[in-house]
C-alpha cells in the first residue's frame, strides 16, 4: 500500500510506503532488549515499525522500507542456518548498517565469521570507520589507525592479529609500544626487564586476555608465539610471518618510526595506532607518527584510517569530552591566528640604535 503525504513546512511531497512482513521466529532477538535495536532501525532509517497480531508493519520511503525488509530477510537467513546473533553483536552490526547503505546484515555476519578469534567471539566493527579499518587491515600490508582515545584502534588491531594467528595465516604476533610516561616520571622501576616494561604494555595484555582464554595467552607468551616488547628492541630485526602492532605511535621519535616501518618481512602485516592529540614526547622531539602521515601518504600498500569522536565505543561521556577538547583547541588556534595577523599588520618598530640615530638627525 502506498500513500502520498504533503510536507507543507518544507514545500515538498514525500512518497511514503507501507508494507507488512509476516511474523517470523526469534524476532524478539532482532528487536533487542527493550526494543533498542528496533529504535535504532527506526531512527537510523527514518521508518516506523509496528508489531501487529500476525505481521510487522513498516512505513517510510520506498528505499528505506526496502532496506528494513532486507534486514528482516537477512536475519531470518542467518537464523535458519544456525548463526545466532547476540544482542550486543547484533546492535553493533545494525549501527554500521544504518550508517552505510552499501552494506547488509548478511555481509557483516559473513565478514565476522572470517575474522573469528576462536570460541570466544568474532571481530565485529561498531562504526563505519571501524569497518573500513578492518577491511584496510585485510587488504593492505601496513595500516595506520589514527584517532582519539576509545575508538577501538588498538583493540581491533589485536583482535585481527589473534584472528590471523588462530587461522594460521601468521606464526606469531609482535606487540610493541614506546616506553614513554604520560606526563609524569616514574623513575627507575624494580625487577627484571620484562617487569620494567610491563606497565607500559598493560593495554595490550588487557586486549589479549579479553579475546582469548587466559591459559592460552600465558602459553603463547611463554613460547614467544606472542611477543610484547618496547620499540627500542626492534632494531636490526626482520619480522617474517608476523602480525606486528605498534601502539601509542604518537610517542615514537622520527628515528624510531623509520626503524619500525622498515622491519617488515615476508608474509607479514603491520598496524600502527596512535592519537596525535596526546603526544607525551619532550618538546624538542618531533612525533614520528605525524612525520609518517606526511611522508608515507600515497605509498602503495600503506593505508591510513582516521577516526573521530563518533567512533568512540567507551562511555558516551567520552565522546562529549573529546568533542569539547577539539572545540577548545580550534578556538585556541583561531585566537592565535588572529593575534598573529594583528601583529603582522602593525608597523614594525625600529631597533633602539636606529631610534637613537633618527632622534639625533632630527635634533641637527
Amino acid at each position: 500500500m502506498v500513500c502520498i503525504s504533503a510536507r507543507r513546512a518544507r514545500g515538498e511531497f514525500n512518497l511514503s510506503m507501507r508494507k507488512n512482513i509476516e511474523l517470523r521466529p526469534n524476532l524478539e532477538t532482532l528487536f533487542g532488549t527493550r526494543d533498542e535495536n528496533l529504535h535504532l532501525i527506526e531512527n537510523g532509517l527514518n521508518v516506523t515499525v509496528e508489531l501487529e497480531s500476525d505481521s510487522v508493519r513498516i512505513e517510510g520511503s520506498a528505499e528505506d522500507v526496502a532496506r528494513v525488509e532486507r534486514v528482516f530477510d537477512d536475519f531470518e537467513y542467518l537464523r535458519s542456518r544456525g548463526q545466532l546473533l547476540y544482542n550486543g553483536e547484533l546492535n553493533s552490526m545494525l549501527r554500521v548498517l544504518v550508517a552505510d547503505p552499501e552494506v547488509s546484515l548478511r555481509q557483516l555476519a559473513d565478514a565476522g565469521k572470517q575474522r573469528s578469534v576462536g570460541a570466544k567471539r568474532q571481530v565485529q566493527p561498531k562504526s563505519v570507520h571501524q569497518r573500513q579499518y578492518l577491511e584496510a587491515i585485510e587488504q593492505s600490508d601496513m595500516v595506520f589507525g589514527i584517532g582519539p582515545a576509545g575508538t577501538g584502534k588498538t583493540y581491533l588491531a589485536v583482535a585481527m592479529a589473534v584472528s590471523y594467528l588462530v587461522a594460521k595465516k601468521v606464526q606469531r604476533i609482535i606487540l610493541a609500544r614506546p616506553a614513554v610516561e604520560a606526563g609524569e616520571r616514574l623513575g627507575f622501576l624494580p625487577g627484571t626487564l620484562q617487569e620494567k616494561v610491563d606497565p607500559y604494555l598493560r593495554p595490550l595484555y588487557d586486549a589479549l586476555y579479553d579475546l582469548l582464554e587466559p591459559e592460552k595467552v600465558d602459553r603463547f607468551l611463554e613460547k614467544n608465539v606472542i611477543e610484547i616488547a618496547p620499540i627500542a628492541f626492534m632494531r636490526g630485526r626482520t619480522l617474517n610471518d608476523s602480525f606486528v602492532i605498534l601502539d601509542e605511535a604518537q610517542n615514537t621519535t622520527s628515528e624510531q618510526m623509520k626503524m619500525f616501518v622498515t622491519r617488515l618481512g615476508f608474509n607479514s602485516k603491520a598496524v600502527i595506532t596512535g592519537d596525535i592529540t596526546q603526544i607525551d614526547l619532550p618538546n624538542t622531539a618531533r612525533s614520528g607518527l605525524i612525520e609518517a602521515m606526511n611522508v608515507l601518504q600515497g605509498v602503495e600498500g600503506i593505508r591510513f584510517q582516521m577516526f573521530n569522536e563518533t567512533d568512540v565505543v567507551r562511555h558516551q561521556l567520552v565522546q562529549r569530552i573529546i568533542r569539547a577538547y577539539e572545540d577548545y583547541r580550534a578556538r585556541d588556534e583561531r585566537q592565535l591566528s588572529l593575534q598573529l595577523e594583528g601583529e603582522a599588520a602593525r608597523p614594525a618598530e625600529l631597533p633602539i640604535a636606529e631610534k637613537a640615530k633618527a632622534g639625533s638627525a632630527i635634533q641637527q
